[in-house]
């Protein structure tokens, strides 16, 4: 019954963050159709004469904010909230992009480039980039959200945590290395900034080190699995 109940709060917050995509999506296809700019990819992709680049810094913290507030609500300990949080954001942003293929036509491909974040620089990137990061926050997210109980929590270890924090700071220097490259040029310089290469080298060794949370988890899961098929199987002997 137990597992029954977290599956359901599992497919809760999957449902939210799906219905949260599409708000997202629509927002954006508001917002791009307004200053004429669907495909992201050119200078200036928020302009200032419209008066919504507060607005739209504002509007990516709030994103936040609410799907950090989901998983607290779903969680039962902290663990497990953070792990909900993770789930609502990585199933969030994945669909984000599959809705704004019908509603805005973009993106193209998953090689795309697409404006991330606004805070505290522009991050840069195709659109398979974030969604890879999004599939290892769903992977890792759910097993910790599931898995974990207050008698038996399921954590990564401090090894674990401590690459995914640096492919994580690898990661970010990637999508902002261009906007670092010219940040001391002036907010105008970096507002028509259109970087060209992405460093899918660096962005891939970042990418394996934050998988490494994902990878102690299931090895934690699988060996708890393990001893209680042995233990059951010793009490039936």
């Amino acid at each position: 019954m137990s597992a029954h109940r977290e599956w359901s709060r599992w497919s809760v917050v999957v449902v939210f963050a799906v219905a949260m995509a599409w708000v997202e999506a629509a927002v954006v296809l508001y917002l791009r159709t307004l200053v004429n700019r669907l495909d992201p990819y050119q200078p200036n992709p928020l302009p200032l004469a419209t008066g919504l680049g507060q607005a739209e810094l504002v509007r990516e913290a709030a994103t936040l904010v609410m799907l950090a507030a989901v998983g607290w609500l779903a969680g039962r300990t902290w663990r497990s909230r953070v792990g909900y949080a993770c789930v609502a954001f990585g199933v969030w942003d994945i669909f984000y992009y599959v809705f704004l293929v019908p509603l805005t036509g973009w993106p193209h491909s998953l090689l795309d480039w697409d404006i991330l974040f606004l805070i505290p620089l522009p991050w840069w990137g195709p659109v398979l980039a974030p969604v890879m990061i999004a599939g290892l926050m769903v992977f890792g997210g759910s097993l910790v959200a599931l898995g974990d109980t207050p008698d038996r929590p399921l954590w990564p270890g401090n090894v674990s945590v401590a690459l995914n924090f640096l492919g994580g700071l690898l990661a970010l220097y990637v999508f902002m290395a261009d906007a670092l490259r010219v940040a001391g040029q002036g907010e105008e310089t970096l507002r028509h900034l259109l970087p060209t290469q992405f460093h899918w080298g660096l962005f891939g060794i970042a990418w394996l080190l934050m998988s490494a949370v994902g990878l102690d988890l299931a090895r934690q899961v699988w060996m708890s699995r393990n001893k209680r098929l042995v233990m059951v199987s010793q009490s039936t002997t």
